[in-house]
């Protein structure tokens, strides 16, 4: 990455203030998300976190770190790999750059195509750039589960809630 680039890039996550991502992913918004987690994961066997980063900080920015691999580094800091049926998923939101990423174990990874998990974001992201924070994150959310329904349907009675389904906001 250039010299400016990579400037350009540290100063659009510096001007990110803490108040901003908090009126975008309100309390109300965040709840709402957790609603439509616990629904997702109802009649499939997989375990939904959302997490929403503000920006990123200033080692990360310097060593290029993009937020797919941010993503891929919260998945594991994060023990979402850490379910029974290595079905976890991370829906990963870096607010600075408007850039959303799926994370899926390699349970669900076997059966669901990367390409799906794209226009999954691809979708989201226009509805964030619209300021539709709570719609498009729902949505997602749905789109996810009917993946999941499909791929991964739940067998027994027994669907023990193995990750939370509280946002994090980092």
């Amino acid at each position: 990455m250039k010299l400016l680039a990579k400037l350009k890039r540290i100063l659009t996550h510096a001007l990110v203030m803490p108040w901003q991502v908090r009126r975008a992913f309100s309390k109300s918004v965040c709840e709402s998300i957790a609603t439509a987690i616990a629904a997702s994961e109802k009649g499939n066997r997989a375990e939904i976190r959302f997490v929403v980063e503000g920006a990123l900080d200033w080692p990360h920015l310097w060593r290029n770190i993009d937020a797919r691999t941010r993503a891929v580094n919260l998945f594991s800091d994060l023990r979402i790999w850490d379910t029974e049926h290595n079905t976890g998923i991370l829906v990963y939101v870096l607010f600075a750059e408007q850039q959303l990423e799926i994370v899926a174990d390699r349970g669900i990874s076997a059966r669901v195509p990367q390409q799906e998990w794209e226009t999954i974001c691809a979708s989201m992201t226009k509805a964030f750039q619209s300021g539709r924070f709570s719609e498009g994150s729902i949505d997602g959310l749905k789109r996810i589960a009917a993946l999941l329904h499909q791929h991964f349907p739940q067998h027994s009675a027994h669907n023990p809630e193995e990750l939370s389904n509280q946002v994090v906001i980092l």
